[in-house]
């Protein structure tokens, strides 16, 4: 599968970094990232990094998935910081 960072950017609050998070954890497309659970790709990309990651990132990956796995996600939920504990 090509991996096309553009595309995983035309996910609402994901931009050229997070693109590239998403990529290192095996995200390829923004259809990868449906229902998968944004805690355990969060815990994932720490793991990877070895060390301790923003955790707005945690934000972004919650809004990600939701984004990924609505066919119509309302515009107040594709805010990453909505997505807060």
């Amino acid at each position: 599968m090509n991996i096309n960072i553009n595309d995983l950017q035309n996910i609402p609050g994901v931009g050229p970094n997070i693109a590239q998070d998403l990529v290192d954890i095996g995200i390829k497309s923004i259809s990868d990232i449906r229902d998968k659970n944004p805690d355990k790709l969060y815990q994932k990309l720490i793991k990877l990094r070895g060390q301790p990651v923003d955790r707005c990132v945690l934000y972004v990956f919650r809004c990600a998935a939701h984004f990924a796995s609505t066919n119509n996600p309302e515009p107040e939920k594709s805010k990453w910081w909505k997505w807060k504990d």
